[in-house]
């Protein structure tokens, strides 16, 4: 009743099934018809059996073994068989997704390779044949897509009163009986040995498989040692996937990190460049204003001169108008002017050089009016009398270089207005005032000899 339900309901794997339905013993009189009661029924119990166990679904390999139960007994006697199989043989962690007891299988028969047939698994493993290239379908069919059919029913037989250990027995004995040949091929060669020899290699001596694979050393003890090791491998290897996982994660994220880096450090070089362009555009930017304004002072410095010009020949034009619109009577006044103050300054200069002649004789008489009186008393009031003789003394000679200095400047200027008024009007009138001025210079400097004099 529950296979009848289950043949209502639908299947994910329908599509998957109806495919593979014409490559399932394609040879065999009740699958060779399509849509016939043997493909019939095979897709029933698949379809069946995918609904029923979710998890493993519908694998391909399980079909031979569907497929051989069909053959011996009606579809629904096959569904529960295959359940039975399924659960009570392992054959149902063979299938898994996963298929981590598929691995384990390898490793233990790879383990009693090593153990039985040391120069076979060198040679495997130097040509990089792995046990799984050739083993995974002796324990997905148990044999049934290795052997003729009649072969493969003794085995599957046997398999079904003793279980995995019948698939070890009769792998260690096909690579027993095939290890001469092998070793003598590369790693095509071994694949296609097991490919097109190992089928027929005991066509009609199937005992002779049967009795050597009874005969192959096998430990359950040793096998329970070997699944213990690859869990714990298998334990040891999650780990480090965990750890390797990370690494990638990590690693992912820094090479994330190292990609916005070098976008900002390619930002920063263009930044960089941009700026360095810019830099040198002000730079010659500022040049070329620094030659303008070398240029504008230089012209400015030009109109300076020139306007300098103007102004002294301004000034030039503007005294010599005004000494046409005086007639001569402003050389006159100026004239007189300069003779007053000459005449001034060399008094000045007599009167101080005559102070100084007398402050000179004070010093020199007191000096000896010093050495001649003991008292010490006398000395330092005398003293003192020397010491502001020659203060006034400096002072006097202070005065005097600044006497000479002003009667320098007048001579200097009355030379300067002597030598303009003659080059300029050349007058009679102009004539003799050069001639009356230095008549009285001569007579200040006279005077002022007498009053050194005296």
């Amino acid at each position: 009743d529950q296979y009848s339900e289950l043949l209502k309901m639908a299947s994910p794997s329908e599509k998957l099934i109806r495919r593979d339905l014409a490559r399932t013993y394609p040879e065999h009189v009740l699958f060779r018809q399509p849509d016939g009661p043997g493909q019939e029924g095979l897709f029933n119990v698949m379809k069946a059996y995918s609904l029923v166990d979710r998890e493993v679904g519908y694998c391909q390999g399980s079909a031979f073994i569907v497929g051989l139960l069909l053959m011996q007994m009606p579809e629904e006697e096959a569904f529960c068989v295959f359940i039975r199989l399924m659960h009570d043989y392992r054959l149902r962690e063979l299938f898994k997704p996963s298929m981590a007891e598929l691995g384990l299988c390898m490793y233990q028969i790879e383990s009693l390779m090593q153990d039985q047939l040391s120069q076979l698994h060198a040679h495997l493993s130097t040509h990089s044949v792995h046990t799984s290239m050739f083993a995974s379908p002796w324990f997905l069919t148990v044999f049934l897509t290795t052997f003729p059919l009649p072969l493969a029913a003794r085995i599957f037989d046997w398999f079904m009163c003793e279980g995995l250990e019948v698939i070890f027995r009769v792998g260690v004995a096909i690579l027993s009986a095939l290890q001469d040949e092998l070793l003598a091929q590369d790693m095509e060669g071994m694949l296609q040995l097991f490919q097109k020899v190992v089928p027929h290699r005991w066509d009609g001596c199937a005992d002779k498989l049967i009795a050597a694979a009874t005969q192959v050393k096998y430990n359950p003890k040793r096998l329970k040692k070997l699944e213990k090791e690859y869990m714990a491998l298998k334990t040891k290897e999650m780990e480090e996937q965990v750890e390797i996982k990370k690494l990638r994660t990590e690693n992912r994220l820094l090479r994330q990190k190292i990609d916005n880096l070098e976008k900002e450090s390619a930002a920063l070089a263009d930044r960089l460049i941009q700026g360095q362009v810019t830099r040198a555009q002000e730079a010659e930017d500022n040049m070329q204003f620094r030659r303008e304004v070398d240029s504008l002072r230089t012209h400015n410095a030009t109109v300076a001169d020139k306007l300098a010009q103007a102004h002294t020949t301004l000034r030039q034009l503007l005294a010599e108008k005004l000494w046409r619109s005086s007639g001569g009577r402003y050389s006159e006044e100026f004239v007189i002017g300069l003779e007053r103050e000459l005449v001034m300054a060399r008094l000045k200069e007599a009167e101080a050089q005559s102070a100084l002649h007398e402050m000179q004789e004070k010093v020199i008489g007191m000096e000896k009016r010093c050495s001649s009186l003991p008292d010490e008393s006398n000395v330092a009031r005398l003293q003192e009398e020397l010491i502001a003789v020659k203060i006034r003394e400096a002072e006097a000679l202070t005065s005097l270089k600044q006497l000479h200095q002003q009667v320098r400047d007048l001579e200097d200027a009355w030379q300067r207005h002597v030598s303009r008024t003659s080059v300029r009007g050349k007058c009679a009138l102009g004539e003799l005032q050069a001639e009356i001025m230095t008549v009285r210079l001569r007579e200040g400097d006279t005077r002022a000899q007498l009053c050194e004099t005296k």
